[in-house]
């Protein structure tokens, strides 16, 4: 290599070290923002909470009745806790309809043989264009449980076969792995009851069961995982639910809530076309479609919510193998590259309002473009040290940005939760999240990182399958 070829090396590295500087300048500013928003919405909802009579909501003959779906395919091992536990919630009047998605298991013997489940003749309207149903079954003991037996169709066909069955005005997707806190519907449907022509969808919290003691199909102990792998995704979630979703919630330029646990206005759902087949995480797909769709269709100045509450809690279970956390990111990832850039007409269009310029941004730029940039800020690393290149003013910025500055997100995102509901009771515990919040930067982000970079090499060489996780039992 010449002294000119290394001289133009050197300054190409120089541009592309200020570039990926300003990028982690920028994205660390944004989540701060982000926490801040956060902390101040978290406040609102402590008041609100305070002053709001639950028990009160729950007698009353004024709430909105819901329907609560969950598909379910090859759920043998979760099924009947999971309808026990939503059968159980506290909340007037709600449906459940499970939908069995073709499954090869137990999965519909273990519902007919726990609910006493009798066959019956049902007529519904086709609001979404679906596949067909071979038997609807009723509940000889909680009749308020219908039971779908189907051919396997895909999450999204089952779940527009849940929607077009449902009876009321609101319904509530959850996964069937999924435990909850008994009053979490009751919380959920708050912000539609305050504003029901504005909210057209809620996102409740998602926290890991994995570890905690589970009682009756409810989690009365909740406990960090000894597990390393699950314990760091206790950190994790802290820090996507209770300071990104809340703050972004809080400017309404959410484009995500979790298909775990999420409510919807129905009538909106059904004219923005229902879930779509074709994509792999349909819970985000259909967020982003119904901020475009209703920015389209809308009056000028028609006020519109999508919302997310820290305080409706669902526990689900999250993986404990390295080989299945890769396959739920690559998914994860490749969803919302597929979303994000089926929506690209949102981006920086004055059309779509704020979501056009701060939501489509946030999402296009940190979280699609994100494993690319800070893969290429450690790659510059070793390449600038190994050319004898390597600028100390970059190795120690890109250090502060991406590893201390995130390790202080993490470390608020604990505090924040401490401080407003401190779910995990014992300081044992506390020490041990605070512990993760510092160490999760060093090994296990990296390797979140690498499981995003290769589902984007996955997306571009077309990968589109589901990859379900296999089920983990990791309760007490």
């Amino acid at each position: 290599m010449t002294y000119l070829d290394l001289m133009a090396l050197e300054q190409a590295l120089f541009i592309a070290s200020i570039v990926i500087l300003v990028y982690f300048s920028a994205l660390q500013l944004m989540l701060l923002v982000l926490t801040l928003l956060s902390f101040l919405d978290m406040r609102k909802r402590l008041r609100q909470n305070y002053y709001t009579d639950f028990e009160c909501v729950a007698r009353s003959h004024f709430t909105i009745p819901v329907s609560i779906i969950i598909p379910a395919h090859n759920e043998a091992g979760v099924i009947v806790p999971c309808v026990d536990s939503v059968l159980s919630l506290d909340y007037p009047e709600f449906e459940v309809i499970v939908l069995n998605d073709g499954s090869t298991d137990e999965t519909l013997s273990l519902l007919k043989k726990s609910f006493q489940l009798v066959e019956r003749r049902f007529v519904y309207r086709k609001s979404i264009p679906t596949g067909e149903i071979t038997s609807i079954y009723k509940s000889a003991s909680r009749p308020n449980l219908t039971v779908v037996d189907k051919p396997h169709s895909g999450k999204s066909d089952t779940l527009n076969i849940g929607i077009n069955l449902a009876r009321y005005h609101l319904f509530c997707s959850i996964d069937a792995d999924s435990l909850f806190q008994s009053n979490a519907l009751l919380r959920i449907v708050r912000p539609i009851l305050e504003h029901p022509d504005e909210v057209v969808a809620v996102g409740g919290q998602v926290r890991v069961a994995n570890g905690c003691v589970v009682e009756d199909n409810r989690v009365v102990e909740p406990r960090v995982p000894r597990r390393l792998l699950p314990a760091f995704q206790v950190i994790e979630y802290l820090r996507a639910f209770v300071a990104s979703r809340l703050g972004l919630s809080r400017i309404n330029n959410l484009l995500i809530l979790s298909g775990v646990f999420a409510l919807f206005r129905k009538d909106m759902v059904i004219q923005a076309g229902g879930y779509r087949a074709n994509t792999v995480t349909e819970d985000m797909e259909l967020v982003v479609r119904l901020h475009r769709f209703i920015r389209e269709t809308s009056e000028k100045g028609q006020r519109y919510r999508v919302v997310f509450l820290p305080d409706p809690i669902c526990w689900t279970e999250v993986p404990v193998t390295l080989r299945n956390l890769a396959r739920q990111r690559n998914r994860w990832h490749r969803g919302l590259i597929q979303s994000v850039s089926r929506n690209l007409k949102m981006l920086f269009n004055p059309r779509y309002g704020s979501v056009g310029f701060v939501g489509m941004p946030y999402y296009f730029f940190f979280e699609m473009l994100g494993p690319i940039v800070e893969f290429l800020g450690y790659l510059l690393i070793p390449l600038g040290y190994f050319l004898g290149i390597l600028s100390l003013l970059y190795f120690v910025t890109f250090l502060l940005l991406a590893i201390v500055a995130g390790t202080l997100l993490s470390t608020l995102a604990v505090l924040l939760e401490e401080a407003s509901f401190g779910l995990y009771k014992g300081w044992g515990d506390f020490a041990r999240m605070m512990a993760l919040a510092l160490f999760e930067n060093f090994g296990y982000r990296q390797l979140t990182l690498l499981f995003r970079l290769k589902a984007t090499v996955d997306f571009l060489f077309g990968r589109k399958d589901w990859a379900k996780t296999k089920r983990e039992d990791d309760t007490r």
